[in-house]
């Protein structure tokens, strides 16, 4: 990332964070622990700030530096199913159902041909996931042990053993599942 795209993205996230909190510049640089003028040079661009200075200012603002330096979130976007990843595994098809990734959380829809069965793949030691039904009829089978699940229905299970889902159904079945890994 270029030096002026990133020091433009620190002053319009430092400018909108400090307005959101409704503080005013030398305010956050006392919590900050920098001069106010630093302060203020961030916030229109044309700082050059320290190792130090951006974990300082991080840290007050509790966010990660890469928040701070990182391009700045539209308060709205749209993002069509076709561009979410996603995957055909036999009669079933998974998509991811968030754009941005959530640390240590998976949340995908999987939609169930007729009577398709799909064996799940165990994740990490200590991970939970939560299957719900979204229409038709799904068997979840953990170790041996079936339940089966209708429209609403919720199953929470331990993610990290054999597991395998079946649509029960003659038409597509759909089910989220959101997966803990720990």
């Amino acid at each position: 990332m270029p030096f002026e795209e990133t020091s433009a993205n620190l002053a319009r996230n430092l400018r909108d964070l400090r307005e959101a909190r409704g503080l005013s510049q030398a305010q956050m640089a006392r919590q900050a622990g920098v001069p106010r003028a630093t302060w203020s040079h961030l916030e229109s661009g044309s700082g050059n700030p320290t190792l130090a200075v951006l974990l300082r200012v991080a840290s007050s603002m509790q966010i990660t530096v890469e928040e701070l330096l990182g391009a700045p979130r539209s308060e709205v976007r749209l993002v069509k199913r076709d561009a979410l990843p996603g995957r055909v595994r036999g009669p079933v098809r998974i998509d991811r159902i968030l754009p941005d990734a959530i640390p240590g959380v998976l949340v995908e829809r999987m939609d169930f041909q007729p009577d398709g069965v799909l064996v799940g793949i165990p994740h990490t030691a200590g991970a939970r996931e939560f299957l719900t039904c979204a229409s038709g009829r799904i068997a979840l089978t953990v170790q041996g042990s079936t339940w089966t699940l209708e429209e609403g229905d919720v199953v929470v299970f331990q993610g990290d053993q054999r597991h395998s889902y079946r649509n029960l159904g003659s038409g597509q079945a759909t089910a989220y599942a959101v997966i803990s890994l720990g």
